[in-house]
């Protein structure tokens, strides 16, 4: 955990646990190595890999795949791409600075520094684009989609952030989220939506990738200066689970429907945009459709009749007129408008940092607590009432796990292209050589083996599993990426 989170939360159980991309796995980080844990059910937790190694700072696992980007403190400017089922390292590549926060996905593995991103294709790790001069970042703070989106902040005043189409370097969208700096942001799992929260912690939105429109605003608390611990929504995308260093856990449910209404205020927005030219009457008239609103989207996101959504009827509105008379206007309308907590985890203990998810084991709707002190915390959760979630099994994780069965794994704004990134590229990335344009490059033919080998143990450690009994993605959903061939 960096400094600045330490300070936030207080505390510090000396660990640091991460989930992988779909739930399935995780790893556990400390100053004696990293180890590999598979969620497999509620009553198990298989370790599958322990490394011995140095103080490590990030260990991040794509998938259920052999490949692991590894960050040491000792090294702290260094990844090393590893094979841990071989015991391994496939390459490592040196930045300028310190690496805050790595991000991979089936098609891209991204570098965070303090103030510029790098962004590597993963079944080569050939830089591909790198993005330099943004705003102070110290926290690493961004997040990648499975669809390639990323998502970075832009401004350390506000919330403003920029998503970036990593998949063809590209621009996408950038709004501003909150009116306070962020402190946390994630994408759904299928790439849909994003959910953001600031430094006040006090409100949750969710906005679509698509268009930037705002498709929720939930409200944790009304405590001010709360440090979101984490923000991730379920694989399902229903629901998003958000904790902090208070000792409560909040769920918030996702209504489909108004997904489908964010984009029918932006298909307003944009006929009422066209038609101002032919008809200021009539561009007046949309316009009231399409909402505005200076905290929360590219265009504005809220809706004009908000006050009546939710169902509150004749009596939220009384309410709502009463206390107008004692409070401004629009700190009513926030409240009464807000969405609340669909269901709560009540912890033992606050000032720990909890990283929080949602998953299926053995086909029930789970929430999983992984907590610094070491400990995985598993919930029950009634995904038809909400309410109160039960703890129903804690795992201990601050040792290695003896006489457990190896589970059948086998079975910123300123973009700046590549060729002017100053980038370190140790002896064991240059591009494999066993091609004529390697010859041409005058490499010795005593390393061309040593150099494809390396290049075939990473297209190896990306590929996923031939063999398996209980299918861990979606292949409409995820089709496998096709290997490339490396020059």
């Amino acid at each position: 955990m960096s400094d600045i989170n330490q300070k936030c939360f207080g505390k510090n159980g000396g660990f640091s646990i991460s989930f992988n991309q779909d739930y399935t796995s995780l790893s556990v980080v400390s100053n004696t190595g990293y180890r590999l844990f598979s969620l497999g059910s509620v009553d198990r937790v298989d370790e599958i890999f322990c490394s011995h190694d140095e103080d490590t700072k990030i260990a991040e696992r794509l998938f259920s795949s052999s490949l692991v980007a590894v960050v040491t403190a000792s090294e702290p400017n260094k990844l090393k791409v590893c094979h841990f089922k071989k015991g391994a390292e496939i390459c490592n590549y040196g930045y300028p600075s310190e690496i805050l926060s790595v991000k991979l996905n089936r098609s891209r593995l991204v570098v965070c520094l303090v103030d510029s991103i790098y962004i590597h294709n993963i079944r080569d790790m050939r830089l591909l684009h790198s993005i330099k001069g943004m705003a102070p970042n110290p926290r690493g703070l961004c997040t990648l989609s499975l669809l390639s989106h990323l998502a970075y902040p832009v401004a350390n005043e506000t919330g403003e952030l920029q998503i970036f189409d990593a998949a063809n370097q590209l621009r996408r969208l950038k709004l501003k989220a909150h009116d306070s700096p962020l402190s946390a942001l994630n994408f759904s799992y299928n790439g849909v939506l994003l959910a953001t929260a600031s430094e006040k912690g006090t409100v949750i939105r969710v906005f679509c990738v698509k268009n930037g429109q705002k498709v929720h605003e939930f409200r944790r608390g009304v405590k001010r200066h709360v440090n979101i611990g984490s923000l991730n929504f379920s694989t399902c995308a229903s629901f998003v689970v958000a904790s902090s260093n208070t000792e409560t856990v909040h769920i918030f449910r996702i209504d489909a429907k108004a997904i489908e209404q964010a984009e029918r205020r932006c298909s307003i927005a944009l006929e009422a945009s066209a038609g101002s030219d032919n008809n200021s009457n009539s561009s007046s008239s949309s316009s009231s459709d399409g909402s505005s609103e200076d905290d929360g989207g590219v265009m504005g996101n809220t809706d004009s009749t908000a006050a009546t959504v939710g169902g509150g009827g004749w009596g939220m509105s009384f309410i709502a007129k009463a206390v107008t008379n004692y409070l401004p206007t629009n700190v009513v309308t926030d409240v009464f408008t807000q969405d609340r907590a669909y269901a709560t985890i009540q912890l033992a203990e606050a000032g720990l940092r909890y990283e929080c998810v949602m998953a299926k084991l053995e086909k029930e709707i789970r929430l999983l607590l992984a907590c610094e002190d070491g400990f995985l915390y598993i919930y029950s959760f009634e995904d038809a009432k909400g309410g109160e979630c039960k703890l129903i099994r804690a795992h201990d994780l601050r040792t290695p796990l003896h006489g457990i069965t190896e589970v059948d794994i086998g079975g910123n704004e300123n973009d700046e292209n590549t060729n002017s990134i100053n980038v370190n590229m140790t002896k064991s990335m240059l591009p494999a050589p066993g091609t004529y344009a390697g010859v041409l490059k005058g490499r010795p033919a005593d390393r061309m083996s040593a150099d494809s080998d390396w290049c075939h143990d990473l297209r190896e450690a990306v590929e996923y599993p031939v063999k398996v009994t209980v299918p861990i993605y979606d292949e409409i959903q995820f089709p496998p990426v096709k290997p490339i061939a490396v020059e």
